[in-house]
């Protein structure tokens, strides 16, 4: 028989009969477990939902692979020739979930006498729009074997409203190659991805719209946009891909390239590896502040339980069995401490994501609420968590080794 759990289970039963001073330093020391443990998943899942919010948008704008012509960087208009077989090809490759050309094109949009930079993007069959009418907030994007009278294009919200513009709209569209090109355009639809870098430069409209402007035939393509499987694994499918794109290279005598969208995008990137800091930092201040009021706790039950202790040193207990003792009880107290942390946590994580009750600036923060996404990580920072706390009541534990039994049974 365990007689160290037994008396810490004896002890933590009858607590509620404890002297006034070690109840409410019990109570405090509970409650700052549990609310160092919401404090800590509360950000976890605030981190790791904003980082993928944002690294969901970026992608949509661009997939996560993206190959291209390295001439482009001295030629915009610069091209990647590849034909439907070699768009099969790639797709089918491991690690690959889809593959799609775009064609792009800077223009100037213009209505009455406001004008705005846009960098039109030309998508066809193949284009996988889900992105874009998933922030769609008027309008459609028409398909290919719609029929649209004249040219159409989707502005996204800024757009417009600097423009001042709506759906159904006609704006001006020109194109500066050689002689100046111009297009009267529908605004077929507009968007929102309140993702501004992104919003404030990308329009949509049909690939044969910019590929006629540039002069191209159906086999040339600014890049090609791959969607991965696993992203914690796009390295390995990008050197697994390298070897299809040398040698479409080497057939059509271009000069490819893959890059990844953290390599497209370094600043935004940057930025959000900058949160995995600010969360550790976080982390550390809340696992300090729980560790420093169990300690506090555990010292003065020990003062309060010097009798006790004085009665079981008189009847040969060993200091390293009593430390088990109290360690025993801190357990339950950290126990509890924890399980209503993770109630209350889980809880206003799930009344976020269903509600979204905690709003947000989007001009600011990219996004219209707080995101929140549960990660695996939350398993073994519970575990760190408990570990690290009892580790930290060792110390102050040693003060039993010098209460002296003759004088602890005196002690009221």
């Amino acid at each position: 028989m365990n007689i160290e759990l037994f008396i810490a289970k004896r002890l933590y039963a009858s607590r509620k009969g404890g002297k006034k001073i070690s109840r409410p330093a019990i109570t405090i020391a509970q409650w700052g477990v549990s609310i160092g443990l919401i404090v800590m998943m509360l950000s976890l899942a605030i981190v790791v939902g904003f980082k993928n919010e944002v690294r969901n948008k970026i992608i949509g704008f661009g997939g996560h692979l993206q190959i291209g012509n390295y001439a482009a960087t001295l030629n915009g208009d610069s091209h990647v020739t590849i034909t439907d077989e070699d768009i099969e090809r790639i797709g089918e490759c491991d690690g690959i979930a889809h593959a799609q050309r775009y064609v792009q094109k800077p223009g100037l949009l213009a209505v009455g006498d406001e004008y705005e930079g846009v960098l039109v993007k030309g998508i066809g069959k193949e284009y996988d729009a889900s992105f874009f009418e998933e922030h769609l907030v008027s309008g459609n994007i028409p398909a290919q074997t719609d029929s649209v009278k004249g040219y159409w294009i989707i502005l996204s919200n800024l757009m417009a409203k600097k423009l001042n513009c709506n759906t159904g709209d006609k704006i001006n569209v020109y194109f500066m190659q050689g002689n100046v090109k111009a297009r009267r355009m529908l605004v077929a639809g507009i968007y929102e991805t309140h993702l501004q870098e992104m919003d404030n430069l990308v329009a949509i409209t049909d690939i044969e719209t910019t590929r006629r402007l540039n002069g191209w035939n159906e086999k040339q393509a600014s890049g090609i946009e791959i969607s991965v499987t696993d992203y914690e694994d796009i390295e390995n499918t990008r050197n697994r891909l390298a070897g299809i794109v040398a040698e479409i290279g080497n057939r059509e005598k271009e000069g490819l390239y893959i890059q990844t969208i953290e390599e497209a995008n370094p600043a935004l990137f940057a930025w959000l590896g900058v949160l995995d800091q600010t969360v550790w930092v976080i982390l550390v201040l809340v696992l300090g502040i729980a560790g420093f009021t169990m300690t506090s706790g555990l010292l003065i039950l020990i003062l309060e339980k010097s009798n006790l202790i004085g009665i079981l040193k008189a009847v040969g207990a060993q200091n390293f069995s009593i430390r088990k003792v109290f360690i025993y009880y801190a357990c339950f107290i950290i126990g509890k401490g924890m399980l209503w942390g993770n109630i209350i946590a889980i809880a206003l994580c799930l009344l976020q994501q269903q509600t979204g009750f905690v709003a947000l600036d989007p001009e600011m923060y990219y996004m219209n609420c707080v995101p929140i996404e549960f990660s695996w990580v939350m398993i073994p920072m519970n575990i760190f968590m408990f570990v690290l706390s009892v580790a930290m009541l060792l110390v102050p534990s040693m003060l039993i080794a010098r209460i002296e039994p003759t004088k602890a049974i005196k002690f009221e």
